[in-house]
């Protein structure tokens, strides 16, 4: 499986003003799965991040303005969707995310032992060689929140979520063609989804990685957003539970 990904599998990067990191990230891709198709959603940058994108030869969709994480993930859904691809990947572009755990999570996916595989900071405590694992450093207050939902997470769905923020996953057409869906959440999607989907029915386990720090650009959670992110979460997280449950789509 090894650096011979699924033959219809997409890795789908939403990025905003991340010229500096992209095409570090392309390279990446594309030394851990070669065969591995690539697209970039810029999310209205205002930097030359879609310049940056192609010029390693990735393809590029670029949004019109600034709308969403949620947003520009969604972009990439549809578009995986719309041309039939079985297996996406999706990791953030600043370079937190290390594309060599790609060809282990596909495997995981294509197997089907699982419809999405959740990339986690915090499942184990060694690294697969059984080498300490390096603790991802972040802030208290978001650790705090990173703690919280994973435990409200948890409870609701019937087993343990230790990383429910995390923005690398892969999964099979059936999620993504869930995740086209006018429920799929604009901003943040995150402990949220992970609730729709179990109580659609999906099968979701998470893949234990190392991943590193933000070194460039600017956060989504910075500034007042962290606030509004877990007032919205808590509140979308109340409204899953309350909307009539979601079914699978063939």
């Amino acid at each position: 499986m090894r650096n011979k990904p699924h033959p219809k599998s997409l890795a789908i990067i939403p990025a905003y003003n991340e010229c500096e990191m992209i095409g570090t990230v392309i390279s990446k891709i594309r030394t851990a799965a070669e065969d591995l198709e690539i697209l970039v959603i810029d999310d209205g940058s205002t930097d030359k991040t879609a310049q940056c994108a192609k010029a390693v030869g990735a393809k590029v969709v670029r949004l019109s303005s600034n709308m969403g994480y949620g947003v520009a993930l969604q972009t990439g859904f549809k578009y995986a969707y719309e041309r039939g691809y079985d297996v996406l990947v999706q990791l953030d572009g600043d370079g937190q995310h290390d594309p060599a755990y790609i060809p282990d999570m596909l495997k995981v996916v294509v197997s089907g032992e699982a419809d999405l595989v959740l990339g986690s900071r915090f499942l184990n405590k060694t690294a697969p060689d059984g080498s300490p694992m390096v603790q991802y450093k972040t802030g208290q207050a978001r650790k705090l929140g990173i703690l919280l939902f994973a435990f409200l997470t948890s409870k609701l769905i019937g087993f343990k979520v230790t990383d429910p923020t995390s923005g690398y996953q892969a999964f099979n057409k059936r999620v993504i063609a869930f995740f086209t869906r006018d429920f799929f959440p604009c901003d943040f999607p995150d402990a949220d989804v992970l609730i729709m989907l179990h109580r659609a029915g999906f099968k979701i386990k998470e893949f234990p990685m190392l991943m590193s720090a933000r070194e460039n650009g600017k956060s989504m959670h910075s500034g007042i957003k962290p606030v509004y992110y877990v007032f919205k979460m808590f509140l979308s997280m109340l409204m899953t539970l309350l909307r009539k449950k979601p079914t699978l789509m063939d």
